[in-house]
């Protein structure tokens, strides 16, 4: 008899092993909510925010501070150098390593991110694209270059409309990457997305926090106001040396580029980056709503509806 329970109980611990993650647009509160779920469940946090992975980029991709980051257990913030390259694909081998560790110890993880992207590749994993001429890239690589990013959003528009209204077409890793498929096969990047998702060993319940459209951006608009206040343009006027490297072609530091560069003045560099942080959350929230199985709740809900909806569907 005794024997029976502890089989069952071993049994309903490898059945319910539980990957939280917290999806939604910036500046709504994720953080928050991932450190006082972590808490709830006595577990750690995975990050999947690829703009927070490297260690000279803090006040501009909104690092959590020392006291959250003491008040659990992160992993994937600040643990890589600029300099260093790291794909989608290395942070799916390496999170999906780390929430198996976290699993042997607590049927829960958290993980915490509005990089779709990365998200997707630890949920459902990443879907496989035929090889291209290299040549592509290479000339893809020149035009943007030469031109900048505008004409090759331009023309990923006019060959694939779908990704266009999904990718992060200002990330330009992401834009080239979407172009060359295109270009090199002669059919759109988006048809092959198969959305044939791999075998995970856990459950993973997505989470979604939302509010108003006008509110998201208020908060965006202060949250933007409160890093420059913070140091951002210093921050960034530190890492000039290093604003060839495709880390720093984000929102953000880009912008502020452009000012150091001589060619804005400072306020409109500010007022671009509210601009495009607004614009990107709009293609967050287009690319989480994809996902059906996603519970929203109101950025402002009561964490004791978020747990019981985790305890009722684990």
């Amino acid at each position: 008899m005794v024997l029976n329970i502890v089989i069952n109980v071993a049994v309903n611990y490898i059945m319910t092993k539980t990957l939280i993650s917290i999806v939604g647009p910036t500046a709504i509160g994720k953080t928050a909510l991932s450190i006082k779920l972590a808490q709830c469940f006595d577990t750690d946090i995975v990050s999947a925010d690829s703009r927070q992975f490297f260690k000279e980029m803090n006040i501009g991709t909104a690092v959590p501070s020392l006291e959250e980051l003491n008040s659990a257990t992160h992993y994937f913030i600040q643990h890589k150098s600029i300099t260093e390259p790291y794909s989608v694909g290395d942070f799916e081998r390496d999170s999906i390593r780390q929430i198996k560790t976290i699993h042997q110890e607590n049927p829960y993880a958290i993980m915490v991110g509005g990089s779709g992207l990365y998200v997707k590749a630890v949920t459902n994993g990443l879907d496989d694209f035929p090889d291209v001429d290299s040549s592509i890239r290479e000339k893809l690589n020149s035009e943007l270059a030469q031109n900048g990013l505008k004409p090759l959003q331009d023309q990923l528009e006019a060959l694939d409309p779908k990704s266009y209204n999904t990718i992060a077409i200002y990330n330009p890793q992401r834009l080239l990457r979407a172009l060359e498929i295109c270009l090199g096969t002669g059919k759109p990047y988006s048809s092959f997305l198969t959305n044939t998702n791999k075998n995970r060993d856990f459950k993973t319940l997505s989470i979604g926090l939302d509010a108003e459209r006008s509110l998201i951006y208020e908060r965006i608009n202060q949250r933007v106001d409160i890093m420059v206040e913070n140091g951002l343009v210093e921050e960034v006027e530190r890492l000039l040396p290093y604003k060839h490297l495709n880390a720093l072609n984000t929102v953000g530091y880009k912008e502020l580029f452009q000012y150091f560069d001589g060619k804005d003045t400072l306020e409109f560099a500010i007022s671009e980056i509210k601009k495009n942080t607004r614009r990107f959350a709009k293609r967050q929230l287009t690319w989480f709503r994809k996902n059906k199985d996603t519970k929203w709740f109101d950025y402002q809900v009561d964490i004791k509806d978020i747990i019981y909806y985790i305890e009722k569907n684990a």
